[in-house]
C-alpha cells in the first residue's frame, strides 16, 4: 500500500513538473490568464427579457427543474426552448415533467426515423409527429447532420440528410402546424481540418474531430444541403443553430440569410468561436439584426448565462473562461447596442414562435 501511495505521489509531481515546464506542457493543459488590466464585466442578468432558442432537457428531477426555474428568473430568461430530439412515450414523459412550469418552458420534439429505410417511412413518421404535437410538442429539433446523415433522433438515419425526398412531407407537416425546425448541420470548420501545428482551434477541434472519417460530406457540402433543405421547403421555419457552424466564415451563413426568407440562426454553444473576432461579429449581428436568436446549449447554471451576456453587452477585452469554453483563445465582448440586443434576445424569437 505504502509503495502505491508512493508511486502516485511520484506520478502527481511529475504531472505538476511537465505541466509547468514550457518544454513539456502539452496544448491541453495551457491555462492561460490575462495579464491585461482592463475592464471586466459581470453581467448577472440579460438587458432585455430573453428566450433561450436552444437548451435541452438537462433536469433529471423535480428539484433540479425547480433550481434551474430560479436561476432563468435571476438571469432573465423568459423562456427556454426545450430540444428534446425524442418522440413517442419519451416524448410524452417530458412533456409530464415539464408541465409544471408550463409558460417557462416550450418542447419541441424528434422525428421517427426507425422506418426510413421503408416506403411508407414519411407516412409513418408523419403520424407520430402529428401525435407528439397533440401531446404538446411546439416545434422540432434538434436536427442533426454532421456529413454522414440524420442522427440526433434515434434510431439515426445514417445515409439520409435534410434535403433527401423522403423528408419533404415531414417538413411540409411542420409548415401546416406551424412547427419550426432546429436544424445542426455540419461542425465548426476546425473539425475538418488537419489536426496539426496549424490548426488554430486544434484544443477543441481534436476531441470533435471529423477529418478521419471515411465517406463524410465535408462543412462545405453540408452547407450545400443546408441550402437545398430550406429552398425545397419554402413554408417551413428553420433555425439554423450554431450559426450553421459558420464560425469562421460568417458571409457564408449570411449568403444563405440573404437567399431564404425562411431561415433563421442561433448563436448556441459558439460564443467561445466568435469572441475572438468581436468587429466582424457585431458588424454581422447588425446586417442581420433581425434573423438571429440567443440561445444557450450549455447548461443551467448561473455563470453559463453571465458569460453570454458579457460577450453579447459588454466591450470587454481578452479574458478568458475555461469553465465554459476549451479554446485556449481569448474572448472579446461585441458591445451589441439596444435595438440589436432586444431582437436577438426577445423579438426575433417571438417571431418564429408565433409564425
Amino acid at each position: 500500500m505504502k509503495n502505491i501511495s508512493l508511486f502516485l505521489f511520484i506520478l502527481s509531481a511529475n504531472l505538476i513538473l511537465a505541466q509547468s515546464d514550457p518544454n513539456t506542457l502539452l496544448l491541453k493543459d495551457f491555462r492561460p490568464e490575462s495579464i491585461y488590466k482592463t475592464p471586466v464585466n459581470i453581467v448577472e442578468k440579460a438587458k432585455f427579457s430573453a428566450i433561450d432558442m436552444h437548451s435541452h432537457p438537462y433536469p433529471k428531477t423535480a428539484a433540479e427543474l425547480d433550481a434551474w426555474v430560479k436561476v432563468m428568473d435571476k438571469a432573465g430568461i423568459e423562456k427556454s426552448i426545450i430540444l428534446t430530439y425524442v418522440y413517442s412515450d419519451k416524448f410524452d414523459s417530458l412533456v409530464q415533467v415539464y408541465s409544471r412550469y408550463k409558460n417557462r418552458f416550450e418542447l419541441w420534439c424528434g422525428f421517427d426515423y426507425s422506418t426510413y429505410k421503408d416506403k411508407d417511412f414519411p407516412k409513418k413518421a408523419v403520424k407520430e409527429l402529428e401525435r407528439c404535437y397533440k401531446s404538446g410538442a411546439r416545434g422540432v429539433g434538434e436536427l442533426g447532420d454532421k456529413g454522414k446523415g440524420l442522427f440526433y433522433s434515434k434510431p439515426s438515419a445514417f445515409g439520409m440528410h435534410p434535403d433527401d425526398d423522403r423528408m419533404v412531407a415531414l417538413f411540409a407537416k411542420c409548415a401546416e402546424l406551424k412547427m419550426p425546425v432546429n436544424i445542426h448541420v455540419a461542425d465548426p470548420k476546425w473539425m475538418y481540418e488537419k489536426m496539426d501545428a496549424t490548426n488554430d482551434g486544434l484544443m477543441n477541434a481534436f476531441t470533435w474531430r471529423l477529418d478521419n472519417q471515411e465517406g463524410i460530406v465535408d462543412h462545405s457540402g453540408m452547407m450545400d444541403i443546408l441550402d437545398n433543405t430550406v429552398k425545397k421547403n419554402p413554408n417551413t421555419t428553420f433555425v439554423a443553430c450554431h450559426l450553421a457552424n459558420c464560425s469562421y466564415n460568417l458571409n457564408i451563413i449570411g449568403g444563405l440569410l440573404d437567399k431564404h426568407s425562411n431561415l433563421f440562426i442561433d448563436i448556441s454553444a459558439r460564443y467561445g468561436e466568435l469572441a475572438p473576432i468581436p468587429r466582424f461579429a457585431k458588424a454581422f449581428f447588425e446586417k442581420y439584426q433581425d434573423r438571429i436568436v440567443y440561445g444557450t446549449d450549455m447548461g443551467t447554471n448561473s455563470s453559463m448565462y453571465q458569460v453570454t451576456f458579457q460577450i453579447l453587452e459588454t466591450a470587454d477585452e481578452h479574458f478568458y473562461n475555461r469553465e465554459h469554453f476549451s479554446y485556449h483563445w481569448p474572448l472579446n465582448g461585441f458591445n451589441l447596442p439596444d435595438e440589436v440586443l432586444k431582437k436577438v434576445y426577445h423579438d426575433n424569437a417571438i417571431k418564429i414562435l408565433t409564425k
